[in-house]
């Protein structure tokens, strides 16, 4: 692979990490910016090794720094969250599934979606039951008009016990449930910032690196430039760079506002459940209690369906629910174990060291060649003590005087390996500082600035000088960044700041949402069948008093009084 494809490929690399990050996202709620510290920190640039690559990288994910409080174990392979996913696979003969982890194979799917069966078999269940119940019902009406005036108190009573029961835990349901969905959201969109903004963060990053770049070939410190194979190599990657922070954040912006705009659907949809569950079991409970059996068979029809598609939504939550934890844990465990192959290498291509060195080489390079071109000016022009005039006409000659400027220290050897700065050199962060020191008033002479006083730059070389060691500066900043990147330390702070910070809270309130909708759909399920068991009693006992009335031979007020016997 030649160096362009390489670089292309590492400036690539943002791209397939928020992809990875907002598919997570969608699944966290649905199934489911600041840096880390180890953003503030310089990696080292090693020296080759027996099991290094030519620039010194180690093999990657392995050089990641790891929390501290994480015991970090490399293996050639490693099945994530192999435990929590070892469930019955009924694609493979209902035998346990040994993947782990893995949206992209079907098979873990199907095992998650076996987890869901006795909610879905519920629904099912009641849906053929409970027709078949009315469908008995109306054969009864319709063919055995005779009707029984049996009349029972306990089984009146009972009934009535049981549906205020049934309503309340239906109440309480529907506050569960929209007190679940209103933190389950507010948990969901908090992720979804934290998500954008780490992908805000790389963008920003991109774009400041590919500025650092662009400025570096415009820098012309007293007619010295940067070599011309160096501006070519800058401009190389300065066009992989702009592709990938403007591909990034046009990925970024729509996939967040579709996953908003779902989120929003989906609180829109666990409002409306609540609120018609809420109204049904309430609307239902007064008809029954009034006896308005024609409006109470009404609802009776409307809740048979409403309950079978709140069953299945339970499954489905539950589902989703458990993709949630899965998901989780897969990310811990994947901090903990920087391995080669799992099934997340196939959606965070992490890339090799070969392509993380070359982008590593490349802005040290150019940062090395910025640092030297200041040196240079400062040798070969400002700390030169010209004679005044000079005997022979030179453009480096503007008056220069006074205490000799110090070096630039230059962070890197020619080998592109980490340098300690020596004894009177200046470092990056306070280059621009120390020189304003020796800058010198002017004058216009001949169009040429001349320095009328002691100093060894002019305003006009200083200027660029500072914009040099800017350059420089932000370069050797935002350099190991890039390293960050590739080597997926940037994926796993990501990672462990969402297992610890966001996944609580996205496991515990998706699972209040589904044992909110478990709560009502049971409630409302029983409420249903005791709708139709009270209203029944109900009418028995108004036909029992009826029949009572009819059937007396006349009021007990009316009885002739009994006769005394005849002496």
């Amino acid at each position: 692979m030649g160096a362009p494809e390489r670089c292309s490929a590492a400036m690539a690399l943002p791209v397939p990490f928020v992809r990875l990050t907002l598919l997570l996202l969608v699944a966290l709620p649905f199934c489911a910016a600041h840096p880390g510290p180890g953003f503030h920190t310089h990696r080292e640039f090693q020296r080759p090794a027996l099991d290094s690559d030519g620039f010194g990288l180690v093999a990657r994910r392995s050089i990641a720094e790891a929390p501290a409080d994480i015991n970090i174990t490399t293996n050639s392979s490693f099945v994530l969250a192999a435990d929590r996913t070892y469930r019955r696979d009924p694609l493979n003969g209902f035998r346990k599934y040994p993947g782990g982890w893995n949206i992209s194979e079907v098979h873990y799917f199907a095992s998650v979606g076996y987890t869901a069966i006795p909610l879905f078999a519920i629904a099912l269940v009641w849906f053929v039951f409970f027709f078949l119940v009315m469908l008995g019902i109306c054969c009864h009406h319709c063919c055995c008009p005779h009707r029984s005036y049996k009349y029972s108190r306990t089984a009146y009573a009972l009934s009535l016990i049981l549906l205020i029961l049934f309503t309340c835990a239906a109440i309480v349901g529907c506050v569960m449930l929209y007190d679940g969905q209103g933190k389950f959201h507010k948990s969901t969109t908090t992720t979804l910032k934290f998500v954008v903004s780490q992908a805000n963060y790389t963008v920003d990053n991109l774009r400041n690196l590919s500025d650092s770049l662009s400025a570096a070939k415009k820098v012309d410190i007293g007619r010295f430039l940067l070599p011309p194979n160096v501006q070519n190599q800058i401009n190389e990657i300065q066009g992989k760079l702009d592709s990938s922070a403007n591909d990034l954040a046009v990925k970024t912006t729509d996939n967040a506002a579709k996953i908003k705009k779902l989120l929003n659907q989906v609180r829109m949809a666990l409002i409306v459940i609540a609120a018609v569950m809420l109204l049904l079991a309430f609307i239902g409970f007064l008809l029954s209690i009034f006896g308005l059996e024609f409006l109470v068979s009404v609802l009776v029809v409307i809740g048979w369906i409403l309950v079978t598609g709140t069953f299945i939504l339970c499954g489905v939550f539950l589902l989703l629910h458990n993709v949630t934890s899965d998901t989780c844990v897969a990310m811990e465990e994947w901090v903990a174990h920087p391995t080669e192959h799992t099934a997340l290498d196939e959606i965070i291509p992490c890339v090799e060291p070969a392509t993380a060195n070359e982008t590593l080489y490349r802005s040290r390079q150019v940062t090395f060649q910025l640092v030297n071109l200041v040196n240079q000016v400062i040798t070969n022009v400002s700390n030169q003590n010209f004679p005044s005039p000079p005997p022979v006409a030179t453009p480096f000659y503007y008056n220069q005087s006074g205490p000799l400027m110090p070096l630039l220290c230059n962070p890197f050897t020619p080998d592109l390996s980490n340098r300690t700065c020596t004894r009177g050199e200046v470092t990056l962060d306070n280059a621009t500082q120390v020189y304003r020191s020796f800058e010198c008033q002017t004058t216009t002479v001949s169009g040429a600035e001349i320095c009328t006083t002691v100093g060894r730059v002019t305003p006009r070389i200083y200027g660029q000088m500072a914009a040099g060691v800017t350059v420089s500066q932000g370069l050797y900043q935002y350099g190991p960044f890039l390293i960050q990147l590739e080597d997926c330390t940037f994926v796993r702070d990501t990672f462990t700041a969402i297992n610890q910070d966001y996944c609580p809270g996205l496991q515990r309130y998706s699972k209040w949402v589904y044992i909110g909708l478990v709560m009502v759909s049971a409630a409302v399920m029983l409420s249903l069948i005791f709708w139709v068991i009270y209203a029944r009693e109900r009418r028995h006992r108004v036909y029992n008093k009826q029949f009572i009335a009819q059937h007396q031979p006349y009021p007990v007020e009316d009885k002739p009084a009994p006769t005394a016997p005849h002496a």
